[in-house]
């Protein structure tokens, strides 16, 4: 992954954030929580790109500059799916959902080169061209560049399951 400052990876951050909720525009409720067979639902997918619930992901991403080479334990299966966010409406979710990766952009434009470029341990990685022991700058592109878009096409799979019209 080439070399970013932290108010570039922040611009992609965003960027990458609102290609996901375009895609999501126009989603009714009823259809954001149907399940294809065997699949996650939208709402699923909208609440695991929020994280653990009260937490999201913003203390793993501090932990690189807080902790001197944390190990980061990775739940990738986990929709994050509680009672309480299966109770949301699609719109509260994704008010979560933005207000999560908008801290997550905020936090990485203000970091310097040095923050940027600490460790972490994260052995869910390991045989991955992530690599173990990834920089901060590293993972963030990951979650932009893998995991987010990652989780655009899974999106556009679902909605196509559920012959729901999307761009």
């Amino acid at each position: 992954m080439a070399t970013v400052n932290g108010s570039q990876l922040s611009q992609l951050v965003r960027e990458k954030a609102e290609a996901f909720r375009k895609l999501c525009a126009g989603l009714d409720e009823k259809t954001a929580s149907r399940t294809p067979a065997g699949r996650w639902s939208p709402k699923q997918i909208v609440s695991h790109l929020c994280g653990p619930e009260g937490i999201g992901m913003l203390p793993m991403l501090r932990a690189f500059v807080e902790q001197e080479t944390p190990r980061l334990d990775l739940d990738p299966e986990n929709p994050f799916y509680s009672e309480k966010r299966a109770k949301m409406t699609l719109a509260e979710l994704f008010a979560e959902y933005d207000a999560e990766y908008s801290r997550i952009a905020d936090f990485v434009a203000g970091l310097s080169e040095q923050q940027l470029s600490r460790k972490a341990h994260i052995p869910l990685v390991k045989d991955t061209p992530i690599g173990e022991y990834p920089t901060l700058a590293t993972w963030v592109q990951a979650i932009i560049e893998y995991h987010l878009a990652f989780h655009i096409d899974h999106m556009r799979e679902i909605l196509q399951a559920l012959k729901t019209p999307g761009p």
